[in-house]
């Protein structure tokens, strides 16, 4: 099966808006076996719609369309959809008495303009939208079927799994088993864990791939066809093996959903002291329902007197070490522990910049501190050659992998080869 996928919309093309649903779809399907094998993103212009259906259509099996099914004008995947096969748009009568129903429902009136998504082209299955106002729908166009979305991502994944995935496994059952085994690094380059792993020789089936998302790299294990699953484990077991303590969570893409799961059903608590970071290591973790059992507080305490009057951090401290110190983190941490008597407490300081950096202590230096019931864990790192962001979202995952390490009873300090530790 050739899978395409088309995204409509100017703000897409343009790069208004970044389009997360084309990664999203990508990579949900790969993990069903299913590889998308072109992408094509088109603005709102009729002709152009119905000049890439056309063409796409003599050589796809599927197409996945998203986006352009809305009530305004420049909502045009339906029509274009309609003059590229000739027919006329009629009304989904089903679908209208939906429509009405989910105004009724929610006492609003229903604009007339709402009205335009009822209407299909002519054969077209009707999509349920359990979710949303835009019905999705599928038609076949000269070879390839092609599946029409909402671009709303809340709509257009829950269509997806729910709608999509069932309609291309009654058309195209795969002709061999898959699976995907994914392993999530941290402070490792691209680079440098693909010629650590070139050594292994992969048997017939199984292929390796990277996938980068600062400050992560992840590493996905694909294997197609029952004896190169049977193989998966052993490949799975030398991976990790090379990489050692790179290896930071498994079939999952963040570090603070890997804090999250360990902690929930933990009894264990957390609090956190955030200078540099600026809440996203608190921020990562309230993602995620549940995060009230184990989260005691998230406290942002950017300047020095906050960390002196919240913190209790010894002013002599700052004055003689500075901010961004380990004698600073490493009070911050146990001031944040000692507020609720957490079980544990993180905390950050640095110098994310792009400015405030000196010859001492350059832009990029980041020191952060695990305080636990029985001793504080701190170290400081150098950062160098980053924008603001990425030494942030790097002090919080660093600062993450710390507090995992710790519950999993392994060294909470190690080495990382992207950057270098200051000596305490």
């Amino acid at each position: 099966m050739k899978l395409e996928m088309i995204c409509t919309g100017e703000e897409v093309l343009a790069g208004q808006i970044v389009d997360t649903n084309a990664a999203w779809f990508a990579n949900t399907l790969m993990e069903r076996g299913v590889e998308c094998q072109r992408r094509i993103t088109v603005g709102d212009r009729l002709e152009d719609l119905v000049a890439v259906f056309k063409e796409r259509s003599t050589e796809a099996d599927v197409i996945m369309v998203n986006g352009g099914l809305g009530p305004t004008s420049d909502d045009l995947s339906t029509e274009a959809m309609a003059l590229a096969l000739g027919v006329p748009l009629v009304e989904n009568k089903e679908w209208r008495s939906k429509l009405e129903a989910w105004f009724a429902k929610n006492a609003r009136v229903m604009a007339e303009s709402n009205l335009k998504q009822a209407l299909l082209p002519q054969g077209a299955i009707m999509i349920d939208n359990p979710v949303g106002t835009a019905c999705g729908f599928a038609i076949k166009l000269n070879q390839a079927w092609l599946f029409f979305t909402p671009g709303v991502p809340f709509e257009f994944k829950r269509m997806v799994k729910e709608q999509f995935i069932p309609f291309i496994e009654d058309h195209f059952p795969l002709s061999e088993p898959v699976s995907v085994k994914k392993l999530l690094t941290l402070g490792h380059g691209e680079s440098a864990l693909a010629d650590k792993l070139e050594v292994i020789p992969l048997p017939k089936g199984v292929t390796l791939g990277y996938r980068s998302y600062m400050p992560h790299i992840e590493i996905k294990l694909f294997a197609r066809g029952q004896l190169a699953i049977d193989s998966l484990a052993t490949i799975e077991t030398e991976v990790k093996k090379i990489l050692g303590h790179s290896v930071v969570a498994e079939d999952i893409t963040t570090l603070d959903q890997e804090i999250h799961n360990r902690l929930v059903n933990s009894g264990f608590s957390l609090s956190v002291a955030e200078s540099c970071t600026g809440g996203l290591i608190a921020s990562g973790l309230v993602a995620f329902a549940g995060s009230s059992a184990y989260l005691h507080q998230g406290l942002v305490t950017y300047s020095n007197e906050a960390k002196v009057k919240v913190l209790g951090v010894n002013p002599q401290t700052l004055d003689d070490y500075g901010a961004v110190s380990i004698a600073t983190v490493e009070e911050m941490a146990e001031g944040a522990r000692g507020i609720l008597d957490s079980d544990y407490a993180l905390a950050t300081s640095g110098i994310a910049g792009p400015d405030g950096g000196c010859d001492e202590k350059p832009v990029g230096t980041v020191a952060i501190a695990l305080a636990t019931k029985y001793g504080v864990y701190s170290q400081m790192l150098k950062l160098p050659s980053r924008s603001r962001a990425l030494v942030r979202s790097l002090g919080t995952a660093i600062a993450y992998d710390m507090l995992r390490r710790e519950l999993l009873g392994e060294a909470v300090i190690v080495d990382y080869s992207s950057f270098s530790r200051f000596s305490k």
